[in-house]
């Protein structure tokens, strides 16, 4: 009798892990820019690393890997829609991949070349970024309604500003490569406009994070992370050297933790 209850609660025990673990999505895509396709972070440089990738990479800091560790169904469902130089206005493009794709998990990551434009006129307006969103929300939860959406910060450029801002070689870099030039033209400038424009583009990074946040709630699919990238203190280790603007594999790596602390709780 003790047998049959000890095999029995046994059996019981491995169906209802079985189960928890079949609740984790089998399968992942994601959308953004070239942070998302890990611009920089292979051995070649100047070249998307899509396996060092926070959410759809191989290692073994991404959601792709940690979902897997415990649900082996999304082993090769992996899915990367990213591509680099995406502002918003690429999203419902990106999201029609995620929807071709039947991904049951779709994480986003979009809104970082919205503020480093070119100048700060450049920008997206508030406005327009919102409904860009909104709409490739819209087409998102329409061709994947069971499909759980999980929307990440953009990262606070000042503060990657903050950490360079005195680098020779990293103001070289931003210059000729015209890097983010509404946050990071003229770096050593303490002139009151550089100071101000400085100011009115993180405000607009705060902006679109507001618009993210609010878009995603309209969805009870979708969750946002509550500002913790756009909180999250990168340090210098964490952007790649080549060219002092994109996370290194070890800001990757930081990104995927940040992220997945929040994601986590959502997904079983």
């Amino acid at each position: 009798m003790k047998l049959r209850l000890l095999l029995l609660a046994t059996a019981l025990g491995l169906t209802l892990t079985a189960s928890a673990h079949a609740a984790y999505p089998s399968s992942i895509a994601s959308t953004g820019d070239s942070i998302t396709r890990a611009f920089n972070d292979c051995w070649l440089p100047y070249v998307d690393c899509p396996s060092a990738s926070w959410t759809t990479g191989s290692s073994s800091y991404s959601h792709y890997r940690r979902i897997q560790s415990v649900n082996a169904g999304i082993t090769g469902r992996s899915y990367n829609h990213a591509a680099s130089g995406a502002d918003m206005a690429d999203l419902a493009g990106q999201v029609q991949g995620a929807i071709g794709r039947g991904a049951q998990y779709v994480t986003i990551l979009m809104g970082a070349n919205d503020v480093c434009a070119s100048s700060e006129a450049g920008m997206t307006p508030v406005s327009v970024f919102r409904d860009q969103f909104a709409a490739a929300m819209a087409s998102l939860a329409a061709g994947l309604p069971n499909a759980r959406i999980f929307v990440s910060s953009i990262p606070d450029v000042h503060q990657l500003f903050s950490l360079y801002r005195y680098d020779l070689g990293a103001n070289s870099v931003w210059a000729i490569a015209g890097i983010c030039q509404s946050m990071l033209a003229y770096p050593f400038s303490n002139l009151a406009g550089d100071v101000a424009r400085r100011t009115r583009v993180r405000q607009r990074n705060i902006d679109y994070n507001t618009v993210l946040a609010e878009v995603c709630a309209w969805y009870t699919r979708c969750r946002f992370d509550a500002n913790a990238v756009f909180n999250t203190a990168f340090t210098r280790s964490d952007v790649t050297t080549r060219d002092y603007f994109h996370p290194s594999v070890s800001g990757q790596a930081k990104l995927a933790a940040v992220t997945w602390a929040q994601a986590a709780s959502f997904l079983p």
